[in-house]
């Protein structure tokens, strides 16, 4: 019986072991060659592990892909919150913002793979016969502006809670298109480090910022 729950404990850590195998293999082929680029023939290449072993963990390519997005997405957003942590109490909202930014950038280049296939994914139409992907896609978008618009408000907390929250919802789409020019920038090397990328994309948010909040103040009953 003792020696039953051994076998069965070592075939289970055997199994989890291959199965993160698949998915760290997935996510590294998949970030280059895309989902409809990468085949199963081409993870058991680089895995050395039998085609079995792909089906008895994913019923299917899409299924993998799922999963290879869900675990990214965890990640990711696990490491943005350890990044933030303990944020800067007092500062100027340059001083704030430029904080949440550098730290962000530096989650950004450790990443990349993940947010190399997020990219691909949103720009193409090949996984669409993976319609669980897709919403962890959307999902990670619609969070990514949800902490754009976090970084923003919080950074101009001191103008009252109005007026930040007013410049966070007029900044976040447009925080997030600095955020992939930059990343894009990064993968193309264009000889940028993304750190600088980072400050720019602090000194616009917080010039347009101000003077948004300089034209409720100028306004009748501002």
């Amino acid at each position: 019986m003792e020696k039953s729950a051994r076998e069965a404990h070592t075939g289970n850590s055997r199994g989890r072991r291959s199965r993160q195998e698949i998915l760290d293999a997935a996510a590294r082929v998949m970030s280059v060659r895309g989902y409809a680029g990468t085949s199963i023939s081409t993870l058991v290449k680089e895995t050395g592990l039998p085609k079995s072993a792909f089906y008895h963990h994913f019923e299917s390519k899409a299924g993998l892909l799922s999963a290879v997005m869900a675990q990214g997405a965890r990640g990711f957003f696990e490491a943005m919150r350890e990044a933030h942590r303990d944020p800067p109490a007092g500062g100027t909202p340059r001083e704030r913002l430029g904080w949440y930014l550098r730290r962000t950038g530096e989650v950004f280049v450790h990443h990349e793979e993940f947010l190399r296939l997020l990219l691909v994914l949103v720009m193409s139409k090949e996984a669409d016969e993976a319609p669980e992907a897709m919403r962890t896609v959307i999902d990670v978008r619609g969070e990514g502006r949800e902490l754009m618009r976090h970084m923003i408000r919080s950074s101009f907390a001191g103008e009252g809670e109005a007026a930040a929250d007013a410049v966070a919802d007029a900044l976040a789409h447009f925080g997030m298109a600095g955020f992939d020019g930059a990343f894009v920038s990064l993968q193309s090397g264009d000889g940028k480090p993304i750190a600088e990328f980072m400050e720019q994309l602090a000194d616009a948010l917080v010039a347009i910022g101000e003077s948004l909040i300089a034209g409720r103040r100028g306004a009748p009953g501002g």
